[in-house]
């Protein structure tokens, strides 16, 4: 079931409310992939049932673009950044001091934890 707050944006001041009752803390494993472009990057894609979950609450914390704030932990390395929307999902990026701490590569499997966090408007 949808929370009634997924359709629209609620008031600000009710924001932290929403998210502490539909308590969403996600966890997944996902393969890191590169992103070759022109300032190459690397990113874990959210698995399609965290992403509808993400989906839902997005009306409420997404600050423009369809990004989503989040704090994410992988091993011992904690930080926070925003979901990118990407073909129907999310994608998480890994910032390099990430994938140096944890001894990570393109092709190695992560686990992941994140909760969306409050928008700053």
């Amino acid at each position: 079931m949808r929370p009634p707050f997924a359709v629209g944006t609620p008031p600000r001041s009710s924001l932290c409310i929403l998210l502490k009752s539909y308590n969403v803390e996600l966890e997944f494993s996902g393969e890191i992939w590169q992103w070759r472009g022109p300032a190459p990057y690397y990113f874990v894609t959210v698995p399609e049932e965290q992403s509808r979950d993400l989906k839902a609450v997005s009306a409420a914390v997404t600050y423009g673009w369809g990004m989503i704030p989040v704090r994410v932990r992988i091993g011992d390395t904690e930080w926070t950044t925003s979901l990118w929307p990407k073909e129907g999902r999310y994608v998480l990026p890994l910032k390099d001091v990430v994938r140096t701490a944890e001894g990570l590569e393109e092709g190695d499997t992560v686990m992941v934890r994140l909760t969306p966090t409050q928008r700053i408007v």
